[in-house]
């Protein structure tokens, strides 16, 4: 049984970005998208209880885990921090484990649109980064809040569960909060963060109606508030925001959010021809035009206002797997699985 040090090394030689530690199966990590086996012996229901004892690190968070059936953490391995996630499945424990980069990387080297990278100087607003999971979300995000932190001399609170990317402060200070450690949840931590002095706030997941209604108020004065959504496009997101809230509150919302909202960003990650993975990136910048369209629920038309704000620094989802099959990076066939309009695709490669 290889320990979880060894396991770790090992994925983070290999470049994988994921360990699934499952009983009868054995260890597997994903690299460049896809699971492999990291070895032939099938794990023992004995060895996955040891592995999710040794994550949890105390007999109290084992026992927590026991009656709750899920715990997340967050630890350093192998000299690589990860993010951890223990399950129950069929009684016995599996565990997800996340590799994070060991550095935060610079805003720009990731692949984002020219235009995202003038997101962290604005001064208040929302800015969302929104995808599947494993789609590069945190990243994007770390790489913003740390572009803030060398460049601006402000407050940055986070709210994160858990704790993954930590910085080093310079020109900013930096308290980095973690739900159910340091606050009860996403909503009472950020709340409570209104009263520490923020300029910048980092929500991690903005899971419920009382989390987005104070970050919207957040940054109605004069925040600015960055989140995360598991939505596939700007429109989406809009609309999920907005039906997160009763009917009779829906029509104030969307008057809130076309005043406070600045920008969406809309993330994959996809296969490269020569192996790693790209980033495809939506960018809708929140104009005039988008936040008449937000206020009047006209949510459908914003995909159109987004393919038409090349001008700006916009683009779809579309429009980023072109560039990215013309620029060589991934195939057509690859371009045309992940696309929203297949056809857009196939005829512009």
């Amino acid at each position: 049984m290889l320990t979880i040090e060894q396991l770790v090394a090992k994925a983070k030689a290999d470049g994988a970005s994921d360990i699934h530690l499952i009983c009868g199966l054995p260890p597997k990590y994903r690299v460049d998208g896809e699971l492999r086996n990291m070895s032939d012996a099938p794990l023992t229901k004995e060895e996955c209880i040891e592995y999710a004892k040794e994550q949890a690190k105390t007999p109290e968070a084992y026992a927590e885990f026991e009656k709750v059936g899920e715990l997340d953490a967050a630890e350093t391995y192998a000299d690589n921090r990860c993010r951890i996630h223990i399950f129950k499945q069929q009684g016995v424990p599996s565990t997800a484990l996340r590799l994070l980069s060991d550095t935060i990387p610079d805003l720009k080297v990731l692949g984002l649109p020219p235009a995202a990278l003038d997101l962290p100087n604005l001064h208040k607003g929302i800015v969302l980064v929104t995808g599947e999971t494993g789609s590069g979300k945190s990243t994007t995000l770390a790489a913003m809040i740390d572009y803030i932190n060398h460049t601006k001399n402000c407050h940055i609170v986070t709210l994160e569960d858990p704790v993954e990317y930590l910085y080093k402060p310079d020109k900013a200070a930096i308290n980095q909060r973690e739900v159910g450690k340091d606050t009860g949840s996403f909503a009472s931590g950020l709340r409570a963060s209104l009263r520490e002095d923020p300029n910048v706030i980092l929500i991690g997941e903005m899971r419920d109606k009382e989390t987005i209604e104070t970050a919207i108020t957040a940054a109605e004065t004069g925040h600015l508030v960055f989140g995360t959504l598991h939505t596939g496009s700007a429109a989406d997101s809009i609309d999920r925001i907005v039906q997160t809230f009763p009917e009779g509150m829906q029509t104030q919302i969307r008057l809130q959010l076309s005043t406070c909202m600045q920008a969406v960003i809309s993330q994959q990650l996809l296969p490269k021809k020569m192996g790693g993975r790209a980033l495809a990136a939506e960018l809708m910048i929140v104009t005039d035009a988008v936040r008449n369209l937000i206020r009047n629920g006209n949510t459908p038309q914003i995909q159109n206002a987004v393919a038409t704000s090349a001008a700006i620094g916009g683009q779809t989802m579309d429009q980023a797997l072109v560039k990215l099959v013309r620029s060589g990076q991934i195939s057509k066939d690859i371009a045309v699985e992940y696309a929203h309009e297949k056809d857009y695709v196939k005829k512009n490669c």
